[in-house]
Parts: structure tokens; sequence; C-alpha cells
């Protein structure tokens, strides 16, 4: 049985698909102005298998050939993130915090904690033990704590998303950030740079400066063993770095894809539903809670 999560952020669009809880094939590419044509162009790049925000897969895949699946072969397909109430061939959309909740889940079993921190938003969730949303807190008023905040910094130094993590542990000292404002951040970076600080330092700084931020935020909901990083700061490893140290002895468990997370939870949301249902129903899209 064939399902489809769909996982629209405001800065990246993912798309998964699973054979019966078994994940097939993903893409992604980066949310565009259009809702539905972005919609659309994830599912294209799902089954052509490509994804242009990362460069490679870290997932295996199987063997077989997906380019001739169509949205009509899903017996169920689920929405989350940003824009899920506009994909028009979603059959239910369900909130970003419940679908990373089960993500997570299935990438690793018994996780306590969750940390995803998306384009313009961080959330803390806490899971209980029967897997479901015990608590969250989500920062959705400040880019200081997002992804947003590395894009504006990686702009300033002329160094690609990919490419600051690595940089980072290259340095030699930390350059501390006054303000975890991301306008300021963009100002504080560009007056480093003309007094002739490296940008290993610079990134090393904006690492400390976000992994202090969204600490705060994950330690309202309360940090417990299999902690787990979702979204695309589970790609950069100085900020994972970061975030690990201040973990008081805990481990990251990093899902070998962090970036769909979302997209998975909203995957197997669908295979519930067809399981119940038997075949995608014709009917409005309806949304999950909180």
């Amino acid at each position: 049985m064939l399902t489809m999560g769909i996982d629209v952020g405001s800065r990246s669009s993912k798309c998964v698909i699973l054979d019966d809880g078994e994940l097939l094939t993903y893409g992604s590419i980066e949310t565009g102005p259009n809702i539905v044509k972005t919609a659309q162009a994830v599912v294209d790049a799902a089954v052509h298998r490509r994804t242009s925000l990362w460069g490679e897969y870290r997932m295996p895949l199987p063997d077989v050939k997906v380019d001739h699946l169509k949205i009509e072969d899903m017996a169920c397909i689920v929405s989350t993130g940003y824009g899920r109430a506009i994909v028009p061939f979603a059959h239910r959309n369900i909130t970003e915090i419940t679908c990373h909740c089960r993500g997570a889940q299935w990438f690793v079993p018994g996780v306590s904690t969750v940390l995803d921190v998306g384009g313009q938003d961080s959330k803390g969730i806490r899971i209980d033990a029967n897997g479901d949303v015990a608590d969250f807190v989500m920062n959705d008023k400040c880019a200081g704590g997002t992804g947003r905040f590395m894009e504006i910094v990686a702009e300033v130094l002329q160094v690609p998303l990919s490419e600051i993590g690595p940089l980072s542990l290259q340095s030699t000292k930390v350059l501390p950030f006054s303000s975890t404002c991301a306008a300021f951040g963009r100002g504080a970076a560009v007056t480093m740079r003309k007094e002739g600080e490296r940008k290993e330092d610079i990134l090393d700084g904006l690492h400390e400066a976000i992994a202090n931020r969204v600490m705060a935020l994950v330690k309202k909901v309360g940090i417990a063993d299999k902690f787990v990083i979702s979204g695309g700061i589970g790609r950069n490893v100085g900020l994972v770095k970061k975030i690990e140290a201040r973990l008081d002895g805990l481990k990251v468990n990093l899902p070998q894809e962090p970036m769909i997370v979302g997209a998975v939870g909203a995957a197997l949301f669908a295979l519930d539903r067809a399981k119940k249902e038997g075949t995608a129903p014709d009917t409005a899209q309806e949304s999950t809670q909180p």
C-alpha cells in the first residue's frame, strides 16, 4: 500500500512515499511563492529521486523503478508544515508538531524529546511513553533561533549553507554574537569580516548563539534520554556538536535524513487512515491539532 507525506515548509518542501510503512522514495525542493505548484513539484522530485537542497541522498532506497508513480496511485496523502492546508490533492492535513513526533519515532524508537529547527521557527517537543505529544513549545516570532539566521550569515560570508557546519569546526576561537536577532546578526557578521575575522570563527560564534537559543527553548518542555534533532540543522555538524555539548552527557540521536522527519510522519498517518478506511476518501481536508 503506497502512502505519501508532504511537508511544505516556509523555506523547503519535502515529499516521502512509503510502501507499507517502508521508505520507497523521497525528494526535496525550495518552497516557492505558489504553494500549489510547490506541492506538485516536490511530488515530481520524489518520484524522480531528486533533492535540490542537499546534493546527495543519505537514506538507502530500494532499487526499484518509481518514476511512473502518480498521485492517483497513493492510497492516502497527508500534508503538513507551513503550507499544509493549501495542498489540493491531500486527503488530510496534520500539524508539523504531530508529524514530527510520529516521524521521529519511526527513525528513533523510544524518542523522548525532539528539537526541530525550521526555516522560520523552532520547536521543542516532549513525547510521552505512549508515543503521543506530551508538551511542546514553539518560537515563531524571531528568526534568531532558526535556519533563516544561518542563511543570513552564510550569505554575508558567501559560504554555501551546506558548508558552514564543517567550516565552523576549523575555528580557533568563538566570536560571540551580542544579539541573537537575525537582523542584528547580519550587521554583526559584516562588521566582523571588516575587522578581519575569519569565516570559521564567525560561524562558530553563530552556532554558539543558535545553540544557546534553541536549547533554552527545548528545556521548557524538558530534556530526556533519546534526544532527537529534526530539520535542516541536523545536517549542520557544527551546530549539532554545540547542541550536544549542552545536553549534560546525553547524546544526540540524529536521523539519517533529518529533513524528512515531518514528511515521514505525515506518510505514516496516511497509512493509518488508508488501513482504517480501505481507500482514500474523496473528502475535504481536515486538520488535526496540536
